[in-house]
């Protein structure tokens, strides 16, 4: 699921960026450290939207560096266990298939796959119905690894 939250963060800054786009170079490396990155408690963040507010900076002795506050509104994904999501298979093999959602790698085993469904080796090894059709765009359910239900891992069960 996608949420829309405020969060803030402390950002170090060299003193040879400070000047007239001062901003700009706090809001480019704030983008560069945070999109992209997961975090147990919100989820992967996939774009920051808006940059509310710059505090301050703290200059950091003996360094030069200044920390500047900053507080940011992002657009985070964090998939919950029992979700479904819609997601393309990127590989099969006869022990099960990977998908991706996003940035969240699938793995679904074959013991889970249902009993109407075979494994085709050969160039293209795919799973096929009983009535030969087979997708590369599915819909799964989630289910969060043992000891991740807190958190948000990078790689599922489906």
């Amino acid at each position: 699921m996608f949420f829309h939250i405020t969060l803030e963060r402390n950002m170090q800054l060299q003193p040879r960026h400070f000047g007239p786009h001062l901003r700009d170079k706090l809001v480019a490396k704030l983008m560069k450290d945070v999109e992209g990155t997961c975090s147990g408690r919100h989820g992967f963040v996939v774009a920051i939207t808006n940059v509310e507010d710059i505090g301050k900076g703290l200059i950091r002795e003996g360094t030069g560096f200044v920390t500047f506050p900053v507080k940011y509104q992002c657009v985070v994904f964090r998939p919950f266990k029992g979700e479904i999501l819609e997601a393309v298979v990127t590989m099969v093999n006869k022990m099960g298939f990977f998908a991706e959602a996003g940035p969240v790698q699938i793995f679904v085993s074959n013991h889970l796959i249902p009993d109407d469904m075979e494994f085709q080796s050969g160039d293209m090894p795919n799973y096929t119905t009983s009535d030969g059709s087979s997708s590369s765009r599915i819909q799964l359910p989630m289910e969060h690894p043992a000891g991740h239900q807190d958190g948000v891992p990078s790689h599922m069960l489906g």
